[in-house]
């Protein structure tokens, strides 16, 4: 066991320089770090997840990890694993959710109840779970998922009390919500959404005003 977090590491460094990541790649790396995903020791695990997000910043990665089978065990990482270990999964998510083949099989691998999860102040991951929802709310499996898991009072939440960066990206992502069901669109209404998109647009810069007024027409 010891071997194999030796190892791993050794491939973490590796791939920390971009001259690396595709040769790592190409040597079919993918498939046995993914094995360490399912059976390795915790330690094996986060320093896994993290050269997969390594490598995941080629788009050629991306698509290799998703075909290799990464979403599942990279969700278990959120429900098992130290802050370390959910911090390493979720920006891994982030960059494979950014491909459209990858979303549908991310959104059935149950992130979505996590990054609900997430989304709480106290764990200190609110960014980067509003960030991989806005990627998944462009499909409908991922808004599907959004509703039923609760993600609705959530976002309206983040808009009163983040960054502006989260901020805009939890409009966005109600705003998909609301575009494609009036269903959603009822809840978001019903949770308050308008008091804090006023607030947002009353102290946001004049760019971001008409950004986030372009989103909220639907509403």
């Amino acid at each position: 066991m010891k071997a194999q977090e030796n190892v791993v590491t050794t491939l973490l460094n590796f791939s920390i320089n971009d001259n690396n990541k595709c040769s790592i790649a190409n040597a079919n790396a993918i498939e046995p770090l993914i094995h360490v995903l399912h059976t390795g020791s915790g330690e094996a695990k986060e320093n896994s997840a993290a050269t997969l997000f390594s490598l995941s910043s080629i788009e050629d990665c991306k698509m290799k990890i998703g075909r290799a089978g990464a979403f599942k065990p990279l969700v278990d990482l959120l429900e098992n694993r130290t802050p370390r270990g959910k911090n390493d999964a979720t920006t891994t998510l982030f960059n494979l959710s950014i491909l459209h083949q990858n979303k549908a099989h991310v959104v059935q691998a149950g992130v979505v109840k996590f990054l609900v999860e997430l989304m709480d102040p106290a764990v200190g991951m609110v960014d980067k779970a509003v960030a991989i929802l806005s990627n998944l709310v462009t499909i409908h499996e991922g808004r599907k998922e959004i509703g039923q898991e609760g993600g609705i009072p959530v976002l309206v939440e983040v808009i009163k009390f983040n960054s502006a960066r989260v901020k805009e990206n939890a409009t966005t992502t109600l705003l998909q919500l609301c575009t494609n069901s009036s269903k959603f669109c009822i809840m978001v209404l019903h949770e308050g959404v308008v008091p804090p998109l006023v607030a947002l647009v009353q102290s946001s810069t004049p760019r971001a005003k008409e950004k986030i007024l372009q989103k909220s027409t639907a509403w």
